[in-house]
């Protein structure tokens, strides 16, 4: 894969984010968007004239200019629909994971931060059995949450899109799904993937909504 193209700072690799709480994006994968605030219009007419190129980043709360994590994914624009009311439906695609060094000071109304792109192991995947145990694992998850799942797409799959496209969309907490992110190769994502499906999978008799924050 190409390395995305970035616009260069003293320290690192300028991106502009979009800020999204329980929200993630890994390498490889898609993620469809409704971008309708008006900083967030200006954030994609400002991708579109430059490199297609926007950040998904979380905040470490859900408020207004709270703290970000400083892992995140940059996305490529790929399918968008600009609407009659000024917004758009967009399909970013992710490239690279990447490590904020700090937030810059932008005149624009969207955050733009400092990064390092990082890179990703080549050709990862896991051994038999711990395919097998996540596959096993994700069954009980999916059971006991009643999801129905089209599990010989799923056998189909190869190792890094199963793990990163089940991290992205698992319905756990902003915690856990941060957690994911930041982990380092889908070995060490697939034991915490499983770990999380134990631990969510868990129904508490007062509360039936789980968290790790």
């Amino acid at each position: 894969m190409m390395a995305p193209k970035a616009t260069g700072t003293a320290t690192g690799t300028r991106i502009s984010i979009f800020p999204l709480s329980g929200v993630i994006l890994f390498p490889g994968m898609q993620l469809p968007l409704h971008l309708f605030e008006p900083r967030y219009r200006a954030l994609m007419k400002d991708a579109l004239a430059r490199d297609r190129r926007i950040g998904m980043i979380q905040p470490q709360r859900p408020v207004e200019g709270a703290p970000l994590y400083s892992i995140g994914c940059l996305g490529k624009i790929g399918e968008f629909e600009a609407l009659d009311d000024g917004g758009f439906n967009v399909v970013l695609e992710g490239e690279a994971r990447f490590r904020m060094n700090r937030e810059l000071d932008a005149a624009t109304p969207f955050r733009q931060i400092d990064a390092e792109l990082l890179g990703e192991p080549a050709d990862e995947v896991l051994a038999a059995i711990e395919r097998a145990g996540f596959e096993r694992e994700a069954r009980r998850f999916a059971d006991s949450q009643g999801y129905r799942v089209d599990w010989e797409s799923v056998a189909r799959l190869d190792d890094v899109s199963l793990i990163n496209g089940v991290s992205q969309i698992a319905p756990f907490d902003s915690a856990a799904k941060q957690a994911l992110l930041e982990a380092e190769g889908i070995n060490q994502r697939c034991e915490l993937l499983v770990q999380l499906m134990q631990f969510f999978g868990k129904r508490d008799s007062d509360d039936d909504r789980v968290t790790l924050q």
